[in-house]
């Protein structure tokens, strides 16, 4: 036993550095004292049976212990169990499931408690949720969200594997991604080789995140790298791109005037623009109450065309006077708010592209 033990701790200690690998390839901030695996609640889970059998909700029905909750059926109408202890004595995902939420309602005091796992899962999470209310571990005012997900695609219409027929590791993916960009700007001569490095990375990581999260996340779609690193369309390198293009004019201008100057809206395109800028808030907060991260990339996708077709139609840089210090307002006011929406997301944006 202690054998097993011993392999189960260094299985464990390898998990967490390719968790940690891919982390920092997608420049997530988490580190190992900010998450907790299943067997951090190992020492809790006969705590969690006993508690909920002296508040009357669970039973034992076929040897096992189990919480049984009015609405939940399955198939025959046959009532959905949650097992928190198995007839053998062991202890399954329904059992950490239910630590894991009471921990993170009464310890960490959660007033959201968002749930990141596939559409199959939701009739789980939902008996979770509710079993976690009856037995008051989860107050009236904390919210529970089970924020479900759609599957990857291939090209053939069904889930995303390799050639021989294994799933894709997405370390692969986002090394692949990396490839791919470094190929596009490796003639670029007007580029150093930092410079070329940096656009690869934010591009090619870039391009896999805002695949998944420019889609309606319960919605199925296919991975494609020509559609997905395409310079025009909804692509992430669309959008880096038009911040490289403001931020370029905005070089080449002598003086910006400051956030807050005077606008004037005296075309079309100008205050197509800024009508769009306007909805940026409003945005934000619809994408956080619903937690449909697409909504921003749906936004700034609006954004950089109007921009585009402001640019196109309203001369910036040969502009005078007040008509061309309100045009470079609209101009970094928009690299501002593609900045922040591309960082909501979590996709950088390189300087030069």
């Amino acid at each position: 036993m202690e054998q097993r033990f011993q392999l189960w701790g260094r299985l464990l200690t390898e998990s967490k550095h390719h968790i940690e690998a891919v982390y920092d390839l997608l420049g997530v901030k988490l580190t190992p004292d900010d998450y907790h695996g299943e067997s951090t609640y190992q020492p809790v889970l006969a705590d969690i049976a006993d508690e909920l059998t002296r508040c009357g909700l669970a039973r034992i029905s076929d040897g096992a212990l189990c919480v049984f909750l009015d609405g939940f059926t399955g198939r025959d109408d046959k009532p959905v169990p949650l097992i928190v202890r198995k007839s053998d004595g062991a202890y399954g995902y329904d059992a950490t499931d239910l630590a894991t939420i009471r921990y993170r309602a009464q310890k960490l005091k959660g007033d959201r408690l968002i749930y990141v796992v596939g559409a199959p899962q939701s009739q789980h999470f939902q008996l979770i949720f509710a079993a976690a209310r009856t037995a008051d571990w989860v107050g009236p005012a904390t919210e529970t969200d089970h924020v479900a997900f759609g599957s990857v695609l291939g090209e053939d219409g069904k889930i995303l594997r390799t050639r021989a027929g294994a799933s894709l590791k997405l370390t692969d993916l986002l090394h692949e991604g990396v490839q791919r960009a470094a190929a596009i700007v490796a003639d670029r001569e007007d580029l150093t080789d930092a410079e070329r490095q940096e656009i690869a990375r934010a591009v090619g990581i870039g391009a896999v995140k805002y695949a998944d999260l420019s889609t309606d996340r319960i919605k199925d779609y296919v991975f494609d790298w020509d559609r997905m690193l395409a310079m025009d369309g909804n692509t992430a390198v669309y959008l880096q791109y038009a911040l490289a293009r403001i931020r370029s004019i905005l070089r080449r201008a002598d003086t910006v005037p400051q956030s807050g100057s005077a606008v004037m809206l005296t075309e079309p395109a100008e205050r197509d623009l800024a009508l769009v800028l306007a909805r940026f808030g409003d945005t934000v907060h619809t994408a956080l109450d619903t937690l449909q991260p697409h909504r921003i990339a749906t936004y700034l996708f609006e954004l950089a065309t109007a921009f585009s077709a402001f640019y196109e139609q309203c001369p910036v840089l040969k502009s005078d006077g007040d008509v061309r210090a309100s045009r470079l307002v609209l101009a970094a006011h928009t690299a501002t708010v593609l900045e922040r929406g591309l960082d909501l997301l979590g996709i950088e944006a390189p300087q030069r592209l």
